[in-house]
């Protein structure tokens, strides 16, 4: 992967330009173990980019341990197609909701999960917990 290649989370910058994933959701996936996702948002994007990289280690090490499974298996027929937020919020001092929709193809057919998800903060790191499919 090279640094002008857009990070699959879309996010762009002020000019609606896409910012490149090793400037955006690869600063976080991989290098997991010294930078940390500021905010909810931010680590449910970067758990996005994940998925559509099949990084294991990355979606399991920001998986809370109250319900990170023993392991993942990717469906490696999937084409992720694009994700948008629709809500951030804080719900607590040290928990959020992320709402979004995430778009793929599989060779059925293509598949829109809609899901608000909640994460918590523990010693500075945020961390999934789980979601509500909508």
């Amino acid at each position: 992967m090279t640094a002008v290649t857009a990070c699959p989370c879309g996010r762009t910058d002020a000019k609606r330009r896409p910012i490149a994933y090793t400037a955006c959701c690869g600063a976080f996936v991989d290098h997991v173990d010294v930078a940390l996702a500021p905010n909810a948002e931010c680590l449910m994007r970067s758990r996005y980019s994940a998925f559509v990289h099949q990084r294991a280690d990355y979606l399991l090490a920001t998986w809370h341990t109250s319900t990170r499974p023993a392991s993942l298996d990717f469906d490696g027929d999937a084409k992720w197609l694009g994700l948008e937020v629709r809500d951030h919020r804080m719900t607590g001092d040290l928990t959020a909701e992320v709402t979004f929709v995430a778009r793929y193809r599989l060779p059925s057919g293509a598949v829109r999960m809609h899901e608000r998800s909640r994460f918590v903060r523990e010693d500075g790191r945020w961390f999934y917990v789980d979601g509500d499919v909508l």
